[in-house]
């Protein structure tokens, strides 16, 4: 056999193992994205915002499951597993982080100083806590959104005075698990000196606390309820803490316009799952290679007023024509 039939064989042969041989290769790595939360996956609110983050994903060409992973943590409404499921994404080497509200968030920030943390969302300034140097230019591996709720605490007062003018004592509901700032407290107290406001705190630790709770608010004489923001206790129970301020007859303002859409009487804040939403951009940034130390956080610039007329009839309130005009939403 000739020198060039040999070779002639061998580059048919060479041609015909090159498919298979490629089809052999490992594919492109896929990346994964760790995803905490303080809630039970069970819950509306975190069915709704895992909806939310994926469809963000989606609409910036990453599909879940194919060309991203996601790795979901949940706390089931236990502060003190944070820490632990923190940890455990961060050992299995996910790409980044994202951490919804601000006690995910510092355990994250504990779990790793590599691995970026996408914010979503944060409660309050993010540099009160720690979590960031400025919001220009955050400095270390946490980026992403706020939510701004502690500074809304002020408006929310001011709304509630508006509402019902006689109001001369307030009742302030949270969990420990989302504590109030030194300077989100402070801001509320200044604000309540000057609306002529008396503030009562009330934590819960867990929905077995509620009734309790809401016998305590009565029996302070609380003429109105502020409810603070709380993925734990509060917003995973929000049917049952709506029920109860409408059994106590409290006019309660909320940040989470699901409240009022519960029956809840009002809420003032920002979109909690369009923030979830746009976290994704956050993470297609980081996984095209952005610095988490150079992407700037991002705060609300839209708010939304949401009003519920019917439960304002069933707690005799009459709203204020003002007060009606600002609402975006109005539940009839």
């Amino acid at each position: 056999m000739s020198g060039n039939v040999i070779r002639s064989i061998i580059l048919a042969l060479a041609t015909a193992v090159a498919p298979l041989a490629a089809v052999g290769q490992p594919a492109s790595r896929v990346p994964t994205v760790g995803v905490l939360v303080g809630q039970s996956a069970t819950t509306p609110l975190a069915a709704r915002g895992r909806e939310a983050f994926e469809r963000g994903l989606k609409e910036l060409g990453w599909m879940p499951g194919q060309t991203i992973r996601i790795e979901y943590r949940y706390a089931d409404g236990k502060p003190e597993r944070l820490d632990e499921l923190a940890r455990d994404l961060a050992r299995a080497g996910v790409d980044v982080i994202v951490a919804r509200a601000n006690a995910p968030i510092g355990a994250a920030k504990r779990a790793t100083t590599t691995i970026p943390i996408v914010m979503s969302a944060a409660g309050s300034d993010p540099i009160q806590f720690g979590f960031v140097a400025s919001l220009a230019r955050p400095g270390g591996n946490v980026t992403g959104l706020t939510l701004l709720n502690q500074d809304l605490y002020v408006k929310h007062l001011e709304i509630l005075k508006e509402v019902v003018p006689r109001l001369s004592r307030v009742a302030i509901l949270g969990s420990p698990g989302a504590p109030l700032s030194p300077k989100g407290r402070q801001d509320l107290e200044s604000a309540a000196a000057a609306l002529g406001l008396e503030l009562r705190y009330f934590d819960v630790r867990g929905a077995d606390d509620l009734d309790q709770a809401f016998r305590d608010i009565a029996q302070a004489r609380a003429g109105a309820l502020l409810v603070r923001a709380d993925p734990f206790v509060l917003e995973a129970n929000d049917r049952r803490v709506v029920g109860l301020a409408l059994k106590y007859r409290l006019p309660a303002m909320y940040w989470l316009h699901t409240f009022p859409r519960l029956g809840g009487l009002m809420s003032y804040g920002a979109d909690l799952f369009a923030v979830h939403r746009r976290s994704a951009f956050y993470v297609d940034r980081l996984l095209r290679g952005a610095r988490p130390a150079e992407l700037p956080v991002e705060e609300p610039t839209k708010f939304q007023f949401v009003l519920n007329l019917k439960t304002a009839r069933a707690l005799g309130l009459t709203i204020p024509p003002a007060v009606r005009a600002r609402a975006d939403v109005v539940v009839q």
